[in-house]
């Protein structure tokens, strides 16, 4: 897609099989399962898109994906076709070391595995070695300081590469990246999560992240799933998004949703509930 002189490609990091509850939180199976079927043990597939962003001369990554260094996480959510992300880029003629920035929306192995790769002896290292590594501030340190819950998520492997070789750059809030990119802090899924904002030509869209995983979690507020650590910040964080996105025409670019890309969102005769208008905006 063309945002003036700015071309966005959407890649995909992988997917992973992830149990219906942990995506809906608090919302009885039988309602969510009318938007989402899951299969025999209760698990639905859940997509890793990242965005590619050429804009300006430079090569940016928002997202990570899977990765394919074996995980500690062995349980129903083992990610599939970990490797797919280079498999991509390289179909779009985009070589590792082309790659100038990478935003990670936050640092959860499966938004961010990608970023680091196994070297020659076995060592991780930066999967782009010449790109800076962009993550919020109190992101990094809820990854180096994990607590019961959250400690299964942050990886060392995925983020301790980056800052041995210089590569991380840490961002303190809402940071324009470029003429063009700026990330937003829109805590909720966690405390610093961070999506991003593309403008250019009087075009927006916005990269959510897990701030808004589906298209039914804009569409009604109250569907939080249960692993945002925050769920009341969720809830008011779409609401702003949801506002703007409308107001703004932005066009709102899902990561996780196994089959809706993009779209535009639209308010409805209910108070505070929307309707996505889905658009497919890759080839």
């Amino acid at each position: 897609m063309q945002f003036g002189d700015i071309t966005l490609h959407v890649v995909s990091g992988g997917s992973y099989w992830d149990d219906g509850g942990r995506l809906f939180g608090l919302v009885p199976k039988v309602l969510w399962e009318q938007v989402a079927r899951p299969d025999e043990h209760n698990r639905l597939c859940v997509g890793m898109r990242c965005l590619l962003i050429h804009a300006g001369g430079q090569c940016i990554l928002v997202g990570a994906g899977c990765g394919h260094k074996p995980s500690a996480q062995q349980d129903s959510t083992e990610p599939e076709g970990g490797s797919r992300l280079l498999c991509e880029l390289e179909r779009l003629g985009v070589d590792p070391q082309d790659v100038d920035l990478v935003i990670n929306t936050h640092l959860h192995a499966h938004h961010c595995g990608g970023n680091t790769m196994h070297g020659p002896d076995g060592t991780p290292i930066p999967t782009f070695p010449r790109a800076a590594y962009c993550v919020q501030r109190l992101e990094l340190a809820d990854a180096y300081l994990p607590n019961e819950r959250t400690r299964a998520w942050y990886l060392e492997e995925n983020i301790s590469p980056l800052e041995r070789d210089g590569r991380l750059r840490v961002l303190y809030g809402d940071t324009r990246l470029t003429g063009h990119v700026r990330a937003i802090v829109t805590p909720g899924h966690t405390r610093a999560h961070q999506s991003v904002v593309i403008e250019n030509a009087g075009h927006r869209a916005l990269f959510l992240g897990d701030a808004a995983s589906w298209p039914v979690h804009l569409e009604r507020l109250s569907w939080v799933p249960a692993y945002d650590v925050e769920p009341l910040s969720s809830i008011e964080t779409k609401r702003n998004l949801a506002r703007w996105a409308v107001e703004t025409r932005a066009l709102l670019i899902f990561e996780q949703h196994p089959e809706i890309e993009a779209g535009y969102l639209h308010a409805t005769e209910r108070p505070e509930r929307f309707r996505l208008e889905p658009v497919a905006i890759s080839a």
